[in-house]
């Protein structure tokens, strides 16, 4: 008999994060995430699979903590990774000590959103694989952490990125009777502080080259600035990287890509233009052009990233190959049981192509721009979310792997093969035919009975807004009640992907409703930019529609719909039941509601993002900001309302919540705020397992005794 899903289904989920390939495409190398035995965070592991899914895949490092971060040595000898099992050896496990945990927040930044729980700071180093055969071993030992590596193309160094300014780790020795050391931070410069890394100040991450046979370091780049993601010149004589070395960085967007030669000197900037924001450097193969992924802010935010390419020299205009296409490379799509770090582009072995992930109506692909002619070629197919691609090229041609999941089915790593561009058009790989190389979650989830979505499609303004049906069955001659799913960003989508909250308000009997509206990313940039200064309006008016036509066809109930929804999904929320009484019932999660605080607070306090989303500051324009805050209509919401929040969340502080919950509960209204201790504002996706469980349980909990039982009044606690 099909069982159910529970919220408990998500402690025993082992997801992969990342995937590899080795240089000769035969192995898949995959960093697996799972619950750690107490719920209380994760662990990754390493994993091994043949591409031709010859046979299982296997776990290839223990992962009694952390291990990430994977690259195959170009001569197939090692595997290098970043592990903090050194902690754990050290004597009772324990990180160096309190203040340590603090230092080098940045340089660690890249692997805690793979991760998604903070780890200790300065434990995070690099450990060296023999592929012959052996242990592990430590390469590193610097005292911040390492968040990224890179290998030289002869496999003799290592380019890696740290906070570290030295090798050696600093002492401050207090004498007794001494008072405590100063501890107060003293801040001349906005961008202190990143939801989920905390406090970034004072050690900014940079660049360092690591001699593989000595294990010696050495510092490549210096001050202030914030240098990341290094690709090495195919002849390793230099080394591109991403960089904001312009004068007061903290209140400009700006991502240069710049060069460094490897044996050091002078920074040199590629990219020209009055703004730059670009991403992910890659080498072609001959050495002749650095490909990345970004934009120049031509629309504000948000802007379209597309596939640029430029010379390696100095002040280069670049050539655009995608902008054509009106694809938003890279963009976000939502799932709440994994994501995927952006996938920079990825050159064919001739040179001639460039490999990219795009959003196409939901699906996440994989496409390939020519370089001749920028002719832009679909190569896969499915209703998928298809991220982290990896390939490499083999006697098939180019192989490719990937993680793949659907809407009812968890991600699983897939591999499969392209045929070189010389052979004509592409033939898109459809899903049924690619490989599986993994089986992650197994008899775990084995009968667990989950619902595939309707797709829908309504019309508003002109403008043809896709959503999904995730139908309930009807009770008694009557449809389901239906909960309305918003997703954050706003530059971000819905798609093909599992969300775990939805198949459990199916379990529990409820219908849910999810679209992309005016302003999601996926659908061209003119969409992306519709609800430009109208954050509420529109996108209410287009979920609206498509709710509208399910009830005219008796697939809803009119008197028990409810809205949900995080981040901007949790804006939009209470903006709707400011505006509309129609709901019977509204979670509100990690939202915004005060449009001044959140854009002069947390981790996007400044003059950036109100003036590219708004295109006014809140000093220049207030009544904007009041007008487009939920706040000023608080006392217009009479819908029984839960407010979610996370208590370290920095990028919608949780002082939103509480200015919401301070006004309703004046007003005696049906409210109630549910505060998390010890979680950012990715608590949905990555937080703790067992407060995510139990965040999941509340909100469906909610809807039920409003929805389901009919109730009136709060729900006991």
């Amino acid at each position: 008999m099909p069982k159910l899903p529970t919220a408990g289904d998500l402690a025993s989920l082992r997801v992969p994060i990342d995937v590899r390939l080795s240089p000769d495409g035969r192995f898949a190398c995959l960093v697996v995430k799972s619950s750690a035995p107490d719920q209380t965070g994760y662990r990754t592991a390493l994993w091994l699979a043949p591409t031709d899914a010859s046979e299982p895949v296997r776990q290839l490092t223990l992962g009694a903590n952390h291990d990430a971060n994977p690259r195959w040595s170009p001569d197939g000898r090692w595997l290098a990774f970043l592990s903090d099992r050194g902690a754990i050896l050290r004597k009772g496990g324990a990180p160096r000590d309190a203040e340590d945990q603090k230092r080098g927040a940045a340089s660690a930044t890249g692997l805690r959103d793979l991760v998604g729980r903070d780890i200790p700071h300065g434990n995070m180093q690099v450990w060296l694989l023999p592929l012959a055969g052996g242990e592990a071993t430590p390469l590193t030992d610097l005292p911040q952490d390492v968040g990224a590596l890179e290998w030289s193309p002869d496999s003799t160094r290592l380019c890696i990125v740290s906070g570290a300014t030295s090798t050696r780790t600093p002492t401050a020795r207090q004498e007794a009777g001494e008072p405590p050391r100063r501890d107060v931070r003293l801040i001349d410069e906005l961008a202190y502080q990143l939801n989920g890394a905390g406090f970034i100040y004072e050690h900014p991450p940079k660049l360092w080259l690591v001699e593989v046979a000595s294990g010696r370091a050495r510092r490549l780049t210096s001050g202030r600035s914030s240098d990341e993601q290094p690709a090495w010149s195919p002849d390793g004589k230099r080394i591109a990287y991403v960089t904001n070395r312009g004068a007061n960085p903290d209140l400009a967007w700006r991502a240069d890509l710049t060069l460094i030669d490897a044996d050091g000197g002078k920074p040199v900037r590629v990219s020209a233009g009055a703004q730059r924001l670009f991403q992910h450097p890659a080498w072609s193969p001959d050495g002749k052009r650095i490909a990345v992924l970004g934009h120049r802010l031509e629309s504000g935010n948000p802007t379209r990233d597309d596939i640029h390419v430029f010379r390696p020299r100095a002040d280069q205009a670049g050539t655009n190959l995608t902008g054509h296409t009106d694809l938003f490379v890279g963009a976000s799509m939502n799932s709440d049981l994994y994501s995927a770090g952006q996938t920079g582009p990825l050159w064919s072995p001739d040179g001639d192509s460039i490999i990219f992930n795009a959003p196409v109506e939901g699906s996440y692909e994989l496409w390939r721009v020519r370089l001749d002619d920028q002719r832009v070629e679909r190569l896969t197919s499915g209703r998928h979310m298809l991220v982290s691609p990896s390939i490499a090229a083999t006697d098939a041609g180019l192989t490719v792997a990937a993680i793949v999941g659907t809407a009812t089915a968890p991600p699983d790593v897939f591999s499969f093969d392209i045929a070189p561009m010389a052979k004509g058009p592409a033939k898109p790989v459809k899903h049924e035919a690619m490989r599986r190389l993994s089986d992650l979650v197994g008899e775990a989830w084995a009968g667990i009975r989950l619902v595939e979505p309707q797709e829908r499609w309504s019309k508003q303004e002109g403008r043809r807004i896709q959503g999904w049906f995730y139908e309930a069955p009807a009770r008694r001659g009557k449809p389901a009640p239906l909960v309305i799913e918003i997703h954050g960003g706003p530059a971000t989508l819905y798609g093909y992907s599992l969300m775990w909250e939805w198949q459990l308000l199916l379990a529990a009997g409820i219908s849910v409703y999810a679209c992309n509206p005016r302003g999601s990313t996926g659908y061209g940039q003119d969409f992306a930019v519709a609800n430009f200064r109208d954050w509420g309006d529109g996108p209410q008016a287009d979920i609206e529609a498509g709710v509208d036509a399910l009830i005219a066809e008796g697939k809803a109930d009119p008197a028990r719909v409810g809205v949900t929804g995080g981040s901007y999904g949790g804006y939009l929320t209470a903006w709707m039941v400011a505006h509309s009484d129609r709901y019977a019932a509204a979670v509100a999660c990690r939202g915004v509601y005060d449009m001044t605080a959140e854009m002069l607070s947390g981790d996007l306090g400044g003059p950036l993002f109100g003036h590219y989303e708004l295109d006014a500051q809140p000093w220049e324009d207030p009544e904007l900001y009041r007008r487009l805050s939920p706040l000023s209509y608080a006392t217009d919401i009479r819908t029984p309302l839960l407010i979610q929040h996370a208590e370290q969340d920095l990028r919608c502080p949780i002082t939103q919540a509480e200015e919401l919950f301070s006004v309703l509960r004046s007003l005696r209204r049906p409210v109630r705020l549910m505060r998390t201790p010890g979680e950012s504002h990715e608590l949905t996706r990555s937080g703790a397992p067992f407060r995510r469980i139990e965040n999941q349980e509340r909100i469906r909990d909610w809807f039920v005794h409003y929805l389901v039982d009919g109730a009136r009044t709060l729900p006991t606690t």
